[in-house]
């Protein structure tokens, strides 16, 4: 599988000398967001954050990350569980892994919300996901309703930033579902948490086993390019040719 390209050899938004897209984002290389690039936040909701129900250590943490990185973007998706009360994967002798949870992320109720001081840009996309109540979903890409893989194409994305909850579970297969969709991944380490020391770590091999680059926050520049405008100031939609 390759990647899409991060223009940053043509001259665009990309990743810095002395770095190359391909070749993973060390310490001392600075990437440029571009009209190409979607910030996917995941999943950072009051049932994952202190005091929920499935509470991540340090799941709060990210928020200021991502309040941050969110004005270097014009494109962002946020995505959320969104469970019926009686979703399959509940249990009410939970065994804490796939297929055994306690009741999480319930619709319309408090543990659903969005954690508080998430900053969300009014133009965002939201995903939600595990509305099917006979069905998990671990990712925005396994959502049947919208191909979001083609949404993206069609947007002409070609990187995808990865931040939110938990790293072992839903930003595990974000990232490994966008790059089985051909994408260019990079996990912003500090805007995730995991669950459990040991499912972090071997989360993190099988996205780096996938080519999902992992970088920091500081990392990243705003380049200023932004994707074109969808409608003109009176609301009306913009007709282009790309």
């Amino acid at each position: 599988m390759s990647a899409p390209g991060a223009y940053g050899a043509t001259g665009s938004p990309g990743v810095s000398e002395p770095g190359t897209a391909g070749a993973g984002a060390g310490a001392g290389t600075t990437i440029y967001t571009g009209a190409r690039d979607v910030l996917i936040v995941v999943d950072v909701q009051r049932d994952f954050c202190a005091g929920g129900t499935l509470a991540v250590p340090g799941g709060d943490d990210v928020i200021p990350v991502i309040n941050r990185l969110v004005p270097l973007f014009g494109r962002w998706i946020y995505t959320r569980d969104w469970h019926p009360g009686h979703h399959v994967s509940f249990s009410k002798q939970p065994e804490f892994r796939d297929g055994s949870w306690p009741p999480h992320a319930v619709q319309g109720t408090a543990g659903a919300a969005w954690c508080a001081g998430l900053e969300m840009p009014m133009n965002a996309i939201l995903v939600s996901k595990g509305d099917d109540p006979d069905h998990e979903a671990y990712s925005a890409f396994q959502v049947k309703r919208l191909d979001l893989a083609e949404f993206l194409r069609l947007r002409k994305v070609e990187r995808v930033f990865v931040t939110g909850l938990a790293t072992d579970y839903c930003v595990r297969q974000t990232a490994l579902d966008a790059r089985a969709a051909g994408f260019m991944v990079l996990l912003v380490e500090d805007a995730v948490r995991g669950v459990a020391p040991d499912s972090t770590a071997s989360a993190l091999a099988d996205l780096e086993a996938a080519g999902v680059l992992r970088v920091r926050s500081r990392q990243i520049v705003d380049s200023g390019e932004r994707p074109p405008a969808a409608y003109d100031e009176h609301g009306d939609p913009v007709d282009r040719d790309d």
